[in-house]
């Protein structure tokens, strides 16, 4: 080889490849990348489930209530689809078990309590209904705030099936009824977590007067 010429194929080689402290910075950087992804993700993710806070049964002169606390967000997915147009069912339930020695227990009460959120893009609003009751709001953070708080619900009468007296297993919770979706969302929650959302059960003794 003539001096002052050199070989094309080796430099080639050498330029391509950059060297080893180039490619550690390189990999601290993704690395850095991915943790702060991840992080932001857990700092904007919505709750796996309602919580529940307090919750009170009450005995009064025309019949038994409940009242309770709710934390509910929705998770993105939801909250998309709700923006989307798709309407969203949740029901409280709330039940009064009678404990039987010589027999099976008895559950005496059963009650639901639904409840009816959509948002209409026209107006820009959320709408949540129960029963004849329908409110308009301007956030859905308010919507599901007023939801969040069940007040002065009344699951009996008095003089029914529950007896002065007695002391009864109580039991609340809240949950979003997917069997009220559209059937290809009915699928869809079967198979997504993401569309699983739901309170444990808050369990307490009430004596009923």
């Amino acid at each position: 080889m003539r001096p002052g010429i050199s070989r094309p194929g080796r430099r080639a080689v050498r330029r391509g490849r950059p060297p080893a402290s180039l490619r550690t910075v390189a990999c601290l950087l993704l690395w850095s990348l991915s943790c702060l992804v991840a992080s932001m993700r857990l700092v904007h993710a919505a709750p796996d489930r309602i919580e529940i806070g307090q919750a009170a049964f009450e005995s009064r002169d025309d019949g038994y209530y409940v009242s309770g606390d709710f934390e509910l967000d929705l998770k993105p997915r939801i909250a998309e689809a709700l923006d989307r147009g798709l309407t969203l069912f949740f029901v409280v339930e709330a039940e009064l078990t009678r404990s039987r020695w010589y027999w099976f227990d008895e559950k005496s009460v059963t009650a639901a309590l639904h409840y009816r959120l959509s948002y209409y893009a026209l107006t820009r609003q959320y709408r949540l209904s129960t029963g004849n009751l329908q409110v308009g709001f301007p956030t859905l953070a308010e919507a599901l705030g007023v939801m969040s708080h069940v007040r002065d619900w009344k699951i009996a009468e008095r003089g029914g099936p529950v007896r002065p007296g007695e002391s009864y297993a109580a039991a609340v919770r809240m949950r979003l009824d997917t069997t009220q979706l559209p059937k290809p969302f009915q699928i869809n929650a079967i198979a997504n977590r993401d569309w699983t959302l739901e309170s444990d059960w808050k369990r307490s003794v009430f004596e009923a007067h």
